[in-house]
């Protein structure tokens, strides 16, 4: 059994929507078990955010997604705290070679998400981790998913503060793909190889 950790702070629960279409993505996948964790206003403290026992239970996570939305051109304060407070994972390198992946919504068509995205992406490195983003370009053939054509992770726009069908969609393929990266396909042996000339 392989294990998705969903890290996400969501003020009007559009970022939670994503996460649960995510969470669905993943679950399609056989032998996939996916911890939520929803970060709270009370999980900070001071302007610390303490919570020992997500941080054992991530050091055992084999794949984290990060989530946030994007509150002037980054990650709201909630999720930066939460981020802040990782640095003892950081500094025993414990998230080292897991896989990651980054979630955001916000409510203009561009709206800085990228910025937000990169953020979550940073975050990983930071801990040595193996980023996966979207595989489909802009101008995929099938428009009903990744309409924004963004490659750094899922996102999402709420104009009118609901999520796109699409989105949603968006959201569950990321989802759907790290599981499948979770458990890889066999390699065959004795199989030629390809040449490269």
């Amino acid at each position: 059994m392989k294990t998705i950790a969903l890290v996400y702070y969501s003020g009007s629960g559009a970022t939670h929507l994503m996460a649960e279409a995510i969470a669905q993505g993943a679950k399609t996948q056989p032998g996939i078990q996916v911890m939520r964790y929803r970060i709270t206003g009370e999980d900070i403290q001071n302007g610390r955010f303490s919570d020992p026992d997500l941080f054992a239970s991530l050091q055992q996570a084999d794949a984290i997604f990060f989530g946030s939305p994007t509150y002037m051109g980054g990650p709201a304060a909630q999720f930066k705290a939460f981020a802040d407070a990782s640095s003892d994972s950081w500094s025993g390198q414990g998230w080292r070679n897991k896989l990651a992946a980054g979630f955001t919504v916000g409510g203009s068509l561009g709206g800085e998400q990228d910025s937000t995205l990169n953020y979550l992406f940073v975050l990983a490195m930071q801990h040595g981790m193996l980023w996966v983003g979207m595989d489909m370009p802009n101008g995929y053939d099938d428009k009903s998913i990744n309409p924004m054509g963004r490659q750094l992770g899922a996102s999402g726009h709420t104009p009118t503060g609901q999520l796109s069908d699409a989105d949603l969609k968006t959201a569950a393929h990321l989802g759907q793909r790290v599981a499948a990266l979770l458990h890889p396909q066999p390699v065959v042996t004795g199989a030629p190889v390809p040449s490269l000339a």
